[in-house]
């Protein structure tokens, strides 16, 4: 049900009965409002595998016998599903966001709230119902054309008579080898690509410089050309990396990114049921 219909249902209807609840629900009860949540954040969400994985619990948002609303809980670990990571209301019902917050952790039990800084409607939420509140995640965004040289360089797409890749191609410590390479005098020195697992039209770009080569700007040519491949594909580029590895958020800013918000994690207060 979309805002225009519930509109339409006359205000009365709408305020006279403000019953909060949240019941367990599957993905297909909550997909119309989700479609509306990623419509209107218009942002990357990092664990939107989460859905397809079915790694999620669904909560719907009920005011009276009004569906206004769901919430997503995840685990921690996989197998226990211990904390919210998506909520939304839709705008008609903004004004009863804390109500419904709390029926959901009383219905859901969870134990933690994760969030993404530029997700407007979590974020304030998990000050208000979480405590220990701590960042370890820094989201970039898309934001400059960069036109970075490197002579003698070249970035190339993996072709399949590259059967000695394996044994070319150096360590990777941190990220999967990936499937364009940046070349020079013959050596691969780095690798990277993007991830399609995040929700249209995103993408998630990922690159490893060999380490011996590292700080000669490898890193920011090869995502500068990795971007160019991702718009062909029809999708936006966006980025993350641990906050603490300085070397990488200098990199993707000198690539054209921007820090664009932090991944917080809070524990629920203990009186946030009263």
């Amino acid at each position: 049900m979309d805002e225009r219909m519930i509109a339409q249902q006359g205000t009365t209807k709408l305020f006279g009965n403000m019953n909060a609840r949240a019941i367990k629900a599957e993905l297909n009860d909550i997909q119309p409002l989700r479609d509306l949540y990623l419509q209107e954040t218009n942002i990357q969400i990092r664990y939107n595998a989460c859905h397809e994985r079915g790694w999620t619990d669904y909560y719907l948002l009920m005011a009276g016998d009004l569906r206004v609303g769901y919430g997503s809980i995840k685990g921690q670990e996989i197998p226990g599903r211990d904390t919210v990571f998506e909520f939304f209301v839709i705008r008609p019902f903004r004004k009863m966001s804390s109500l419904l917050f709390r029926e959901l952790l009383c219905a859901s039990g969870a134990r933690y709230i994760e969030c993404q800084t530029n997700d407007l409607l979590l974020s304030p939420l998990l000050y208000e119902f979480a405590q220990n509140i701590s960042a370890n995640v820094v989201l970039f965004e898309d934001n400059a054309v960069t036109e970075h040289v490197i002579p003698g360089a070249a970035v190339r797409r993996r072709q399949d008579h590259d059967r000695a890749f394996n044994d070319r191609v150096f360590e990777h410590k941190v990220e999967p080898a990936g499937e364009h390479l940046l070349e020079l005098e013959g050596e691969v020195l780095a690798t990277g690509g993007f991830m399609l697992h995040y929700n249209r039209p995103f993408a998630d770009l990922y690159m490893e410089v060999r380490e011996d080569c590292r700080g000669r700007g490898l890193g920011s040519f090869l995502l500068q050309e990795v971007k160019k491949e991702c718009y062909l594909a029809g999708r936006v580029p966006a980025a993350r990396c641990n906050l603490s590895n300085a070397a990488s958020r200098a990199t993707l800013i000198k690539a054209g990114f921007r820090v664009c918000g932090f991944m917080l994690t809070g524990e629920v207060k203990t009186g946030a049921f009263e």
